[in-house]
């Protein structure tokens, strides 16, 4: 949740920027110190979340925000 967590506010402080391209599972694990299956749980959170979208043998991408998400 921590990771999930922290992309999560590089996303909304624009440190991501929609259509950006996430690292690999793997990668991500290995930037911020945990295991691959953490990794893989914070990326399905921010699936969840709404923020990330996957797609099959392309990658995990930041969403671009719908007409519906209200700005804060």
């Amino acid at each position: 949740m921590q990771v999930a967590d922290h992309i999560a506010g590089r996303i909304a402080k624009g440190e991501l920027r929609p259509g950006a391209r996430l690292p690999g599972e793997r990668d991500l694990a290995a930037e911020y110190g945990v295991a691959h299956l953490t990794a893989r749980r914070a990326t399905r959170e921010l699936r969840e979340r709404g923020l990330v979208v996957t797609l099959p043998a392309k990658g995990t991408f930041v969403a671009y925000p719908t007409a519906d998400d209200s700005q804060d």
